[in-house]
C-alpha cells in the first residue's frame, strides 16, 4: 500500500521506525518516549516509561485535521505503542487515525494502548480505521477522559480483520460531558473480542454507543457493552449484529448499571441475517449474489 500526500501526515511510523513528524503551530507532537524525557507532567499519563508511540498536545486551536497513521511492513514485526492526545481547553479538534499492515502474510502483532485527554469544553471527532491481512494480531486499549463539557464523537471501524482482534474502549465522563461513539467491524476469518464501558460519573454526564458487526466466513465475534451510572445522567447502548455465514457466531452481552435514581440508561441488542426480500430485490436489479450481499453489508457497517 503505498502512502498518498505524505506530506498531510502529521505522525508516520513504520514498523519501529517514525518516517515524519510534522509538527504545526499550537500542537506539540513528538515521539512518546521522547515526550516522557521532556515533560514530566505526562508521565501520571502513561503505565510506565514507554517504549514507542506518538504524544499530541494541542495547545491552540487549529483549522486543519491532524492525520496519524501507523502500520506494519516488516514480517513478524511486534509494536507495543503507548500514545496520548491531550487536547486543551475550549477547542474544537479533528482528528484521523489508520493503522494496518502493508502486505500480506507478515504475521505481525500490533498493540496499542493510551489515552485521550478532552480538557474542559474542548470537543473532539475522531476518525479510527484499521486495516489488517488475516494473519495478524491486533490488540487496542484506549481511554478516553472528558473533562466538564467536553464533547467527543468517536468512530472506530475495522473492515479488514485480522486472525485475532481484541479492542478494549473506557470512556470516563464528568459533568455535562458527552459522547457519541460508534464501532464497526466486519469480520472474515477472525476471533474478535470487544469490549466497551461507559461510565457517567457526573451530574449531566450523556453518552450513546453504538456497535455494528458483521459475521463473515468462520469469524467468532463477541461484545461486552456496559453503561455504569454514577450520577444523574443519560447512556444508551445500541448494539446489532448480522450473521452472514453458518461457521460464524456472534455474542452480544450488554449490561446496565445505575447507582442514581435520577439516571437514566437504555440498551437495545440485536443479531439477525440478511433479508431475503432485499436480496432478491437488488438480484431484481441486476446485482449479483454477492455484490447484493456486499451492498447490505456496506448499508448495514455505516452509523449514522
Amino acid at each position: 500500500m503505498v502512502m498518498k500526500n505524505v506530506k498531510s501526515v502529521n505522525y508516520w511510523q513504520i514498523d519501529h521506525i517514525i518516517k515524519q513528524i510534522s509538527e504545526k503551530k499550537g500542537v506539540v507532537i513528538l515521539p512518546s518516549p521522547e515526550a516522557w524525557g521532556k515533560f514530566g507532567w505526562v508521565k501520571k499519563y502513561f503505565l510506565d516509561k514507554p517504549k514507542e508511540g506518538c504524544f499530541i498536545w494541542v495547545k491552540k486551536q487549529i483549522d486543519f485535521p491532524l492525520f496519524v497513521r501507523v502500520s506494519i511492513g516488516t514480517k513478524k514485526i511486534q509494536q507495543e505503542l503507548q500514545n496520548l492526545l491531550i487536547v486543551e481547553k475550549n477547542l474544537k479538534i479533528s482528528l484521523q487515525g489508520a493503522c494496518n499492515s502493508l502486505k500480506k502474510n507478515l504475521c505481525g502483532i500490533h498493540k496499542a494502548q493510551g489515552k485521550i485527554i478532552l480538557k474542559e469544553d474542548s470537543a473532539l471527532k475522531y476518525n479510527h480505521s484499521h486495516s489488517w491481512d488475516q494473519k495478524d494480531i491486533v490488540e487496542s486499549n484506549y481511554e478516553f477522559i472528558l473533562e466538564k463539557n467536553a464533547k467527543l464523537d468517536y468512530t472506530y471501524k475495522n473492515l479488514f480483520t485480522p486472525k485475532k482482534l481484541k479492542i478494549n474502549t473506557l470512556l470516563n465522563l464528568f459533568e455535562g460531558a458527552s459522547c457519541d461513539v460508534k464501532i464497526t467491524v466486519n469480520g472474515v476469518q477472525t476471533k474478535a473480542e470487544i469490549q466497551d464501558t461507559l461510565v457517567l460519573r457526573e451530574k449531566g454526564a450523556s453518552g450513546i454507543i453504538k456497535l455494528r458487526l458483521v459475521g463473515g466466513k468462520k469469524s467468532d465475534i463477541s461484545a461486552h457493552s456496559q453503561i455504569l451510572a454514577v450520577a444523574q445522567s443519560r447512556g444508551h447502548l445500541d448494539c446489532q449484529g448480522l450473521l452472514v455465514d453458518e461457521d460464524s457466531k456472534i455474542s452480544l452481552t450488554p449490561r446496565l448499571i445505575c447507582q442514581n435514581k435520577n439516571a437514566q440508561i437504555t440498551h437495545e441488542a440485536s443479531i439477525g441475517k440478511i433479508s431475503e426480500d432485499e436480496l432478491n430485490y437488488l438480484r431484481m436489479r441486476g446485482l449479483t449474489q454477492n455484490e447484493a450481499i456486499k451492498l447490505i453489508l456496506t448499508g448495514f457497517l455505516e452509523i449514522k
